[in-house]
C-alpha cells in the first residue's frame, strides 16, 4: 500500500549529504530509513539490491539511518561507523557488510570490517572514538521522526510512503505504479 506523496523538503535527497546510488536523472527515486540491526531492514536489503539491477538506471535509492536503539543496542554504533565508511567513500561497501553481519554489530567487529574494506584505520579509530559522525545520525533520526516515522524499513517511493511490513515486493508494485505514472 502507498500513501499520499508528501512534499516534505526532507524526501528529496542531497548529494552533499545523502548516500545515493543511481543517476540524478532516475524517474524513481527511493528512500530508505533502516537500521543495520533490524531484521526486516536485513531482508529488504537483499531485495533493494535486486530492484537496482532490475530497474537500473531508472531507479535512484537514498539509505538513511534510523537506528532503534531501543531494540537494537549495536545499530547506532555501527551507523556512525558506515558514516566513517561514508567519509573514506566507502560507504556502500561498509553498508553491505553490515547487512551480511547483523549479528556481529559489537565495536570490534566494526573494527574488522573497516579493515577488510581498506579504511585508513587509524583515521577511523579517531573518528570513532571521537564519535564525529554521530551528529549526522542523530539528523537522519530527527528528520525521521519530523517526517512521523516509527519503525523500519520506512520506505518512500517519489515521496510517498510505501507499507512493506507484507513483504519487499510491495516496493517493486511502488516503483512499477511511479514509472507507469511517469516517475
Amino acid at each position: 500500500m502507498t500513501a499520499p506523496v508528501k512534499h516534505d523538503p526532507l524526501l528529496k535527497p542531497d548529494a552533499a549529504t545523502d548516500h545515493i546510488l543511481g543517476p540524478a536523472s532516475a524517474e524513481v527515486t527511493v528512500i530508505e530509513y533502516g537500521d543495520f540491526e533490524c531484521p526486516s531492514c536485513g531482508q529488504s536489503h537483499a531485495a533493494v539490491k535486486i530492484m537496482l539491477d532490475h530497474f537500473g538506471p531508472k531507479l535512484r535509492f537514498v539509505f538513511r539511518h534510523y537506528p532503534q536503539r531501543e531494540i537494537h543496542p549495536h545499530a547506532e554504533l555501527a551507523a556512525e561507523a558506515a558514516e566513517a565508511a561514508g567519509a573514506q567513500r566507502m560507504f556502500w561497501s561498509f553498508h553491505d557488510l553490515l547487512f551480511a553481519h547483523q549479528q556481529q554489530l559489537q565495536e570490534k567487529h566494526l573494527l574488522d570490517y573497516a579493515g577488510d574494506i581498506g579504511l585508513d584505520l587509524p583515521r577511523y579509530k579517531a573518528e570513532m572514538l571521537d564519535h564525529v559522525y554521530l551528529q549526522r545520525v542523530q539528523e537522519h533520526l530527527a528528520g525521521a521522526r519530523h517526517l512521523g516515522i516509527r519503525s523500519t524499513p520506512t520506505f518512500y517511493v517519489n515521496g510517498a510512503v510505501t507499507d512493506v511490513s507484507f513483504g519487499p515486493q510491495r516496493l517493486h508494485q511502488a516503483i512499477e505504479r511511479a514509472l507507469r505514472a511517469g516517475g
